[in-house]
């Protein structure tokens, strides 16, 4: 039996040190969110009635319920993903398997990047000269949730891309070996492995899109409207905005009801983000690699 040495004594008390601060950072990382959480249900739980989620906002939305406000969220996040999801995949499809390297790529690559960093309240400023004047959408829910698609679509490519690039490349020439085409390929082979992470770029929008104010402000929601969308032309209320709106606009709201609605927005959140991670970790244990 080997006696450990004076190196492999100080190896182990730097690794062991290394793992405490790694233990800590993680730590500090987490004590914030459940600090929110906690604050959430705390102040926000009292609130949460079927009254509440069920009712139409009443005395000046100072009571009564955020009904309108959820259907709405749900309707600008349905569109937006039904926009930004094929586009997104289309773009890193083209951008991974049919792009050559070319001075027009890393154009659109660096244009990806920079559209990921404009802020939102840019985006606000295009929507409402893009969809609401030029194409005439007005301001609708198809307005904010194009708007809030074009935010999100570097989320998408980006996550996508790396999908696909995660699958190995020996499956692909195994297809090309037995004369399948590159689309076939892709559409047979690449994108069943891929999905999963396809998925990760999903659960991101979902996540923004749900939780942004200043796009759909200017475009389509709306301070206050006690009745339901028929149709994507017409405006709608949105959690996010209400929440703005009862926190700092509305005198004599009671304290409980804008924890309330972060509460209700945020397990709004976490219920989709749950469901997509459980697709994802379903589909991830079929794959064969």
């Amino acid at each position: 039996m080997f006696a450990a040495t004076e190196s492999n004594v100080q190896d182990r008390r730097r690794e062991t040190l290394i793992g405490l601060l790694f233990m800590l950072m993680t730590v500090l990382l987490i004590l914030p969110v459940l600090l929110i959480l906690g604050t959430l249900v705390w102040k926000g739980g009292p609130a949460i009635s079927f009254e509440f989620l069920f009712a139409d906002p009443i005395d000046g939305m100072t009571a009564g319920g955020i009904f309108p406000a959820l259907v709405g969220t749900i309707w600008l996040v349905a569109v937006a993903l039904l926009v930004s999801v094929p586009l997104g995949v289309a773009a890193a499809l083209y951008l991974s398997e049919f792009a050559p390297d070319n001075w027009f790529t890393r154009l659109i690559n660096l244009a990806i990047i920079n559209l990921a960093g404009v802020p939102s309240i840019v985006h606000a400023l295009f929507g409402v000269g893009a969809f609401v004047i030029f194409f005439g959408f007005g301001t609708s829910i198809l307005a904010a949730s194009l708007t809030l698609a074009i935010m999100t679509l570097p989320l998408i490519i980006v996550a996508t891309r790396e999908s696909l690039q995660a699958v190995p490349l020996a499956f692909r020439e195994a297809c090309w070996n037995m004369g399948a085409t590159r689309w076939q390929t892709i559409h047979r082979v690449v994108l069943p492995n891929a999905v999963s992470g396809i998925l990760t770029g999903v659960i991101l929008e979902v996540s923004r899109t749900s939780g942004e104010t200043a796009p759909i402000m200017f475009t389509g929601a709306a301070f206050f409207l006690p009745f339901l969308p028929e149709s994507v032309f017409d405006q709608t209320m949105a959690l996010s905005l209400h929440l703005f709106v009862v926190s700092t606009q509305v005198p004599g709201v009671p304290e409980h009801l804008p924890y309330g609605v972060a509460l209700v927005l945020i397990a709004m959140v976490l219920a989709l983000n749950a469901t997509s991670i459980g697709f994802r970790m379903y589909l991830r244990g079929k794959k064969k690699w």
